[in-house]
């Protein structure tokens, strides 16, 4: 196998659910060879199965590199890992436990591999969350599944961010996958900081933004009107942006969330931080449905997938654009490297070396090798 410095890197691809338009959109994107001259895909899925959509939707064909570990992928190829027992009924549009479990199954195959190292970057299509619970997936989708097996302090709950991005517009959540019911519980504070830790800390190291401008968006109408809508802004989202500002972060609001992305304001943040699910994606959706992105930030891996779902009304009719998953493959290649090139450029920082500290003239000595503070 080629070291990391020699290879291209090594993507990962779940079909997702088989019944959705994940086949759809792979077999479209990889029916264009070059890509395969820019990284090696690995997709974790059936032959079988890629043919069956390929032939009833009558798409170009696509010339997979069968193999049985990805340590035997092959550059220039388009490889495919068979990670199916058996046949599995596909209908193209229908929610079916079968689907569940072929997407578990891609899924878990591919985590395996990426925590080996023998992957680089993580792809997902979508899934249906519904059809994929199970005893082994009771995540409410897939950045809690992947947050259990890859938050990077090693711990679980609460330790990732998901960011829905299209070029310079990047839109975080305070808080996700819950009932409108939760939310109000869960915007505290600590939530807020701890996610406008983990944005800032991924627009520095995934997006190589040297000091990132984030803003913050309000919980209720009109950022609460002094009170008169609501008291979170005053008495939760301000505290929390000013404690953000106190470890360095540069971060501004509350913002009224109906006029925002409206305006020009959104153009002049590197990042926005929604408070909950459908505040943040329904503008980012219908300013970028066809060409965004959906990021996972605060894992030890890169994983990026479409920023649509199963689109089960447009299943098996040849009528899914692909653009949103070809972007989220060169979206997790940039993010790959930005990371690596982060992690090189502050391996050693420059030490702080003092002598003479209880005269009047503290002097820097540059000789001495001496622990960082």
């Amino acid at each position: 196998m080629k070291s990391m410095e020699k290879r291209l890197i090594r993507t990962g691809i779940t079909h997702g659910d088989t019944n959705g338009v994940g086949y759809e959109v792979i077999l479209k994107t990889f029916a264009d060879e070059r890509i395969a001259e820019l990284c090696t895909p690995v997709i974790y899925g059936s032959l079988k199965i890629a043919l069956y959509h390929q032939r009833i939707m009558n798409l170009p064909p696509v010339s997979f590199e069968v193999i049985n570990r990805a340590e035997e992928a092959v550059e220039g190829k388009i490889n495919l890992i068979n990670c199916m027992d058996g046949d599995i009924k596909v209908q193209p549009g229908l929610a079916s436990p079968e689907a569940g479990v072929a997407a578990y199954k891609s899924l878990e195959a591919a985590v395996a591999d990426i925590k080996k190292g023998v992957i680089d970057t993580l792809l997902t299509a979508p899934i249906n969350k519904h059809s994929i619970r199970s005893a082994a997936f009771h995540f409410p989708g897939h950045t809690e599944y992947l947050e259990s097996h890859f938050r990077e302090d090693g711990t679980s709950g609460d330790g990732s961010l998901m960011i829905l991005m299209q070029d310079q517009l990047r839109v975080a959540l305070v808080t996700g996958h819950i009932p409108l019911e939760d939310v109000k519980a869960q915007v505290t504070k600590e939530r807020i900081v701890k996610k406008l830790n983990l944005f800032n800390t991924s627009l520095k190291q995934d997006f190589a933004i040297v000091r990132p401008r984030i803003a913050v968006l309000s919980l209720n109408p009109h950022a609460g009107d002094k009170g008169v809508l609501g008291s979170e802004e005053e008495t939760v989202i301000g505290p929390a942006i000013a404690e953000a500002e106190t470890h360095g972060l540069t971060v501004f609001g509350p913002y009224a969330a109906d006029g925002f992305f409206g305006s020009t304001a959104c153009s002049r943040f590197d990042g926005i931080l929604a408070m909950y699910h459908d505040q943040g994606l329904v503008p980012f959706k219908i300013l970028a449905m066809e060409n965004g992105v959906n990021y996972t930030a605060g894992l030890s891996v890169i994983r990026t997938s479409p920023a649509h779902g199963t689109a089960y009304n447009i299943a098996g009719r040849n009528q899914a654009s692909e653009e949103s998953f070809r972007r989220a493959l060169f979206v997790s290649m940039d993010l790959f490297r930005n990371r690596a090139m982060h992690r090189r450029i502050t391996a050693n920082p420059l030490q702080k070396q003092y002598v003479d500290k209880g005269g009047d003239n503290v002097k820097l000595d540059l000789t001495k090798d001496e622990p960082a503070e």
